[in-house]
């Protein structure tokens, strides 16, 4: 089987000023799609732990540049003609899901159906207290958040008559996007994979070094369990489950294999984008090494934490 390669672009750090130059570059090796990070605000000891590293540390410090992932998708879509989008994943309940609805569908109108929302439902207390909401009600608000999206990327939306979200019917949202726009959900949580069964599929997120393919399709049978539940919509995309590996290519090359047997159906890399030959070799790789099915073990991979409660 052809395995889709993702690539991450960063849109924190220092290459973040140079973000539509990777963008481009990245596409130019073969990117299958490119995926920027979210984040409102960065603390540097947050009052949970970073769900993704041992020790719970973060990736960055409180001054540590952060462009918005919303913005960083327009830019990118400007730079760029053939891969997708996405966000991996964005915490959905701290968005206002009108405004973003009509910023997402912008995008897509724009870039001729490109997009790909990724979401989760956080995991650091200090961003709910700044806007006032209440963390322990992010997991329920995500998944109204979600529904309110749908609503109004309907070429006639629809009423929302929710606990958190009221949106009545017959709302000008125009543009509608131009295809049904995934949404995909991320976290390793038991919470965040039936999550990711109900919607159009998930979006795992490990450390390169921390994997274990059999984790993955543990996590994978949790995925289907919820999704054979489910009745998809009609013009619903189909399923689409993936698997954020940050680190070297190689780890992804190796597993390839199993985590296409797994059900992975793309996988998302981190790849020199300033060396082009050395970019396409990687994606290459990744893409041979699925089709030739190479099995692959590693150190086990936890599914506690993440964001998606």
């Amino acid at each position: 089987m052809t395995l889709r390669v993702g690539v991450k672009v960063a849109n924190f750090g220092p290459d973040a000023s140079r973000l539509t130059e990777a963008a481009a570059a990245c596409e130019a090796a073969g990117a299958d799609s490119l995926w920027l990070s979210d984040r409102l605000v960065t603390v540097a000891s947050p009052g949970a732990p970073y769900p993704f590293t041992d020790d719970g540390s973060v990736p960055w410090t409180s001054d540590t540049p952060f462009v918005d992932s919303v913005v960083a998708m327009a830019m990118i879509a400007a730079v760029t003609r053939r891969a997708e989008i996405g966000t991996g994943v964005m915490v959905l309940p701290l968005r206002s899901p009108l405004i973003l609805a009509k910023q997402l569908a912008s995008i897509d109108a724009l870039s001729g159906g490109r997009v790909v929302l990724g979401v989760g439902a956080g995991w650091m207390p200090e961003e709910f207290d700044l806007l006032g909401i209440p963390y322990a009600e992010r997991g329920a608000r995500t998944d109204e958040a979600v529904t309110v999206l749908r609503a109004l990327w309907l070429d006639e939306p629809a009423a929302v008559n929710g606990r958190y979200y009221r949106v009545p019917a017959g709302l000008g949202t125009r543009p509608v996007p131009a295809r049904r726009i995934p949404v995909l959900a991320g976290g390793m949580t038991p919470a965040a994979l039936r999550r990711a069964g109900r919607l159009d599929g998930w979006y795992g997120y490990l450390m390169a070094d921390r994997l274990s393919v059999p984790d993955v399709a543990a996590a994978m049978s949790v995925v289907r369990a919820a999704r054979a539940q489910r009745r998809p919509a009609d013009g619903s995309p189909p399923p689409r489950d993936m698997l954020r590996l940050v680190g070297s290519p190689d780890v992804a090359a190796r597993a390839a294999g199993g985590l296409a047997a797994a059900g992975i159906t793309e996988v998302v890399v981190d790849v020199d984008w300033k060396d082009g030959d050395r970019a396409r070799q990687a994606i290459e790789r990744i893409r041979d090494a699925a089709a030739a099915r190479i099995p692959a073990g590693a150190a086990p991979a936890r599914l506690n934490g993440g964001p998606g409660r």
